[in-house]
């Protein structure tokens, strides 16, 4: 099975022919927005740190910034900094070429004049980028290049009766003919560790698992804090969940039944084939960031109680188990899962239907987050601001 992608000099094929304006901090990301709305094609990824962090996340920060732009949506990449911040433009830059060979240029707003100079600058720089990825065609593209992110946000109990068991049909047929499915949302695995350690490829994928799910709740430990406090959240307790494990033992259904062949650290570039963990926190946007960094190119994102949710680089597909969610944020949601709970359909056939509609997106439909514009960016943090 073939699917029509970009090919890039990496190697890797992307699903998006994106250009990247890619701030290094804060401070450097109104410039970087502003560039990005003068060049059709291009893509601006907010970023609230780059400054004023410890090692841990300073490493963080650059290994998902530089994983956006490794990113197979996107073509090439121009990279704003500002001049103070820790992560500065030239490391940035270095680290993107550890991952990609595609085109990266920078520009540095202190040095060039101010922001107006710098504007100038990167605006000339995407717009050759734009350029020459229009001429780019499509080509036929192994299906089993594709490495699809899967999400849940806003659950309630038809995320995990309905919505979650169809996509992880769609996990399942995936990994079934070669492709990539990241599983993620660490703090949604607690409380289902005897049930995908087992499911892991050998001891030392389950003993990575198992150390990533303990490490996630002594976080909140080492804090002081609680990590039933926020999850389930306000939201989630409103539509029917008591407990996170009664959530967790709904989120895992989005990864089928197959085989956990490898665990990943947050924003890391996966390199492995079939089903895969990546550790990831529970909030949304924080855990598709650092899958879009790891190099998946298209997310489903399953939804109870709804979300607009969406990501610059990659079309998130929304999918809800709840029939009433559907047709109130019918704006937002792209499959209904519901005939599961109210019509008794299978989920087999539903799976099928939401491949057909995954593979559409994957050939250039568009989703309804991806139509809407929404870009919305968080990245997870070790520590408060210094």
């Amino acid at each position: 099975m073939n699917f029509k992608g970009y090919r890039r000099p990496d190697g890797r094929a992307g699903i998006r022919n994106h250009i990247l304006i890619l701030p290094c901090s804060l401070c450097a990301s109104e410039t970087a927005r502003f560039t990005a709305s003068l060049v059709p094609g291009a893509v601006y990824i907010p970023n609230q740190g780059g400054c004023a962090i410890v090692k841990k996340d300073f490493e963080m920060t650059l290994e998902v910034l530089s994983g956006y732009a490794a990113n197979p949506n996107v073509y090439g990449t121009v990279v704003i900094g500002n001049t103070c911040e820790q992560v500065q433009a030239h490391l940035l830059v270095e680290k993107i070429k550890e991952k990609t060979n595609k085109p990266v240029e920078s520009v540095v707003i202190r040095d060039v004049g101010g922001t107006i100079k710098a504007v100038e600058i990167a605006a000339r720089y995407a717009t050759q980028m734009s350029r020459d990825a229009s001429k780019l065609v499509k080509e036929d593209i192994d299906i089993s290049e594709l490495i699809m992110a899967t999400e849940c946000g806003g659950s309630d109990p038809t995320s995990g009766l309905a919505a979650n068991p169809v996509v992880g049909k769609v996990s399942d047929r995936l990994v079934d003919i070669g492709a990539t499915v990241i599983l993620s949302e660490t703090s949604e695995l607690v409380g289902t560790e005897d049930i995908l350690a087992p499911r892991c490829k050998d001891k030392e994928t389950a003993e990575r698992l198992l150390h990533i799910i303990k490490r996630n709740e002594e976080h909140f430990e080492r804090a002081g804090e609680f990590l039933r406090f926020g999850n389930p959240s306000t939201g989630n307790k409103e539509g029917g969940l008591t407990t996170l494990e009664e959530k967790s033992l709904g989120c895992i259904h989005k990864a089928g039944e197959r085989t956990i062949m490898d665990v990943f650290d947050y924003g890391q570039m996966v390199t492995s084939k079939g089903l895969v963990v990546m550790d990831t926190p529970g909030q949304d946007i924080a855990s598709i960031a650092a899958m879009v960094a790891g190099g998946a190119q298209i997310v489903i994102f399953t939804t109870g109680r709804g979300t607009p949710t969406g990501n610059g680089l990659v079309p998130v597909i929304k999918v809800t188990g709840n029939s009433e969610t559907a047709k109130l944020m019918a704006d937002n949601i792209d499959f209904d899962a519901s005939p599961v709970l109210t019509e008794g359909k299978e989920t087999d056939e539903l799976g099928g239907e939401l491949f057909d509609l995954m593979m559409r997106v994957v050939n250039g439909e568009k989703s309804k987050a991806e139509a809407l514009g929404f870009n919305d960016v968080s990245m997870a943090r070790e520590c408060n601001f210094c």
